[in-house]
């Protein structure tokens, strides 16, 4: 089986430099570094969309992400503090019964 190949941020960000910057087609780039040309567009539309922050690596999440991601926490021990106090509840009204 033939294994991915890995770029380095420098290598997607000069491969963008040469389309945006420099104006080289797509195809044309791609060609001169030995990509895909489907490879460069998508880093490309990544790019523009993320405006610098893409190609962060794995496990580096954006700041809207790690927002997001604290919030959940922050929800499920929430939820999870609501849920004792409503057996709580239940437990003492049933004792003074």
């Amino acid at each position: 089986m033939k294994s991915r190949k890995k770029y380095s941020k420098e290598f997607k960000l000069d491969a963008i430099s040469l389309v945006l910057e420099q104006e080289y087609s797509r195809a044309e780039a791609a060609r001169n570094l030995g990509i895909n040309a489907h490879m460069l567009g998508r880093w490309v539309k990544e790019h523009q969309a993320d405006e610098g922050q893409s190609f962060r690596g794995n496990g580096k999440l954006t700041l809207e992400q790690e927002e997001i991601k604290k919030l959940k926490a922050q929800v499920k021990r929430l939820e999870m503090e609501r849920d004792i106090l409503k057996k709580a509840t239940a437990f003492f009204a049933a004792e003074t019964k």
